[in-house]
């Protein structure tokens, strides 16, 4: 649809930025701290650093909070470790961790940045791995405790919290993340218990935090992208429906209406691997109440009818250890109509307007983007500055879709791109880097860590000033 004028944003509008604890902080055994899975992790992409020191934000907190007051950040979305805060998952507390995020949150409050917590960041505590991890059914009860030990230290100063982020991406991409428990039996069946635990843990705690905090808000953080048919060709379009339900629709139906999405459970039936559901299950599920949707979203993918071949899985970007893809259901594949970044990742921001528009026509439900943004081999020039002209192109197509949706009448209350800073991308190392704030380091040469402004982060001050009024004109 086409409008004379764009709605303007919020005069609300949280205009943020985000990270997550084991990406950017570094630290990861200082001060108590227990390791997680990430940190217990084995192996890495070849040419790619772990995440042992990260970014150093656990030692240059304040330096950080501070650059991004100077950007006019209004929220600041990023993730408590688990293990700083319970180091073996289910034991002692750890007074040194509960500290830290204390002042971190103290600090955000002093410039007026809105903290939006996340409290579970794909960094299991490794103690609970060594016990079955999600496979195991008290690991729910364990972070039941975890979210009342957040709500409790936390609760009056922290009012927009986030449960699990890319639950989806944990059980559809595990292996990438570093996630996935290697000594997993039957790995997809296993994933799908995993799954269904994590969606009761979650359901508990947003439970739990409208009991202990009735003015704070909770919700889920998966990774929805909308899924396109390859043609119009009706099996093209069943098979968009399929993968639609298993990537997305099944973590949201959950969060929002407490019940499996009918197609998701089609195939989880037919593949076998259908979770074991205790009694009450479904009704902590049903009675779990989200206020809101929060969601990352990077691309749009596009699929067509399984040939049945063993030929349907497809390595998006090249990268082998994100295929799409599944023999019956869907086969992955390319958009032609969509340009790619450096890493063969499809740029689709009208996607993104697609995305937002199909989430709140199913929910009705306020949005919060806590993910976006561009990887790339940012340069650091001889006179100082970072040119990353490319970032802010992406960018701004993307904000501009958000304006277009909440002219279409979708309620959107912040936007938080990924990243606040450089840190260590996920599986390709820091040489990706996403951030407003450069921060001067290589893969295996630790430099000095300087904090640099790229031009990113001046533009971004400037559109946060206008509100992003000049956005789409």
């Amino acid at each position: 649809m086409k409008y004379s004028t764009l709605a303007p944003f919020p005069k609300d509008f949280f205009w943020g930025g985000s990270t997550s604890a084991y990406q950017v902080e570094g630290a990861w055994n200082e001060d108590g701290k227990g390791p997680s899975v990430i940190d217990m992790r084995e192996s890495y992409p070849e040419g790619t650093t772990d995440f042992k020191v990260a970014s150093d934000h656990y030692h240059r907190y304040k330096e950080d909070v501070k650059m991004f007051a100077e950007m006019g950040l209004k929220a600041y979305r990023f993730s408590i470790a688990w293990t700083r805060i319970i180091p073996n998952g289910d034991g002692e507390i750890n007074q040194k961790g509960v500290d830290f995020y204390h002042s971190l949150i103290d600090e955000l409050r002093r410039y007026d940045i809105e903290p939006i917590v996340t409290m579970y960041h794909f960094d299991l505590p490794h103690a609970l791995q060594v016990k079955g991890g999600w496979s195991n059914r008290s690991t729910v009860d364990a972070f039941e405790r975890y979210a009342e030990v957040l709500f409790q230290e936390y609760g009056e100063k922290v009012k927009y919290w986030l449960t699990i982020n890319e639950q989806n991406m944990m059980i559809l991409h595990g292996s990438a993340l570093g996630t996935l428990d290697p000594n997993l039996e039957n790995p997809k069946k296993e994933l799908y218990q995993q799954n269904h635990h994590m969606l009761v843990a979650q359901a508990k705690a947003m439970s739990l935090c409208h009991r202990l905090l009735p003015e704070a808000k909770i919700g889920p953080a998966p990774n929805i992208a909308l899924i396109y048919p390859a043609s119009p060709k009706p099996e093209d379009v069943i098979a968009a429906a399929n993968y639609n339900a298993i990537r997305n629709w099944l973590y949201l139906d959950m969060a929002v209406f407490g019940r499996y999405n009918n197609l998701a459970w089609a195939y989880m039936k037919e593949k076998d691997i259908l979770p074991v559901i205790e009694e009450g299950d479904m009704d902590i599920l049903k009675s779990a109440k989200p206020d809101f949707i929060a969601f990352n979203y990077y691309t749009s993918q596009t699929v067509e009818a399984s040939k049945g071949d063993g030929n349907d899985e497809f390595a998006r970007g090249g990268d082998q250890h994100l295929k799409s893809g599944e023999d019956g259901v869907y086969k992955g594949g390319n958009n032609p109509f969509l340009s790619k970044n450096a890493f063969g990742w499809e740029i689709d921001p009208t996607g993104f307007r697609s995305t937002m528009r199909e989430i709140y026509d199913r929910y009705q439900l306020p949005l919060i983007i806590t993910e976006n943004g561009l990887g790339a081999f940012d340069k650091l020039e001889a006179d100082g500055s970072i040119q990353d002209d490319y970032r802010i192109d992406y960018l701004e197509k993307h904000i501009e879709q958000i304006k277009w949706a909440i002219t279409d009448g979708v309620e959107v209350f912040g936007y938080c791109p990924w990243s606040a800073i450089d840190l260590i991308s996920t599986h390709q190392g820091c040489s990706k880097r996403y951030g407003f704030i450069y921060v001067n380091r290589d893969e295996f040469d630790l430099k000095d860590l300087k904090r640099i402004r790229k031009k990113s982060s001046y533009w971004y001050e400037t559109l946060i000033e206008q509100n992003g009024e000049n956005i789409g004109k």
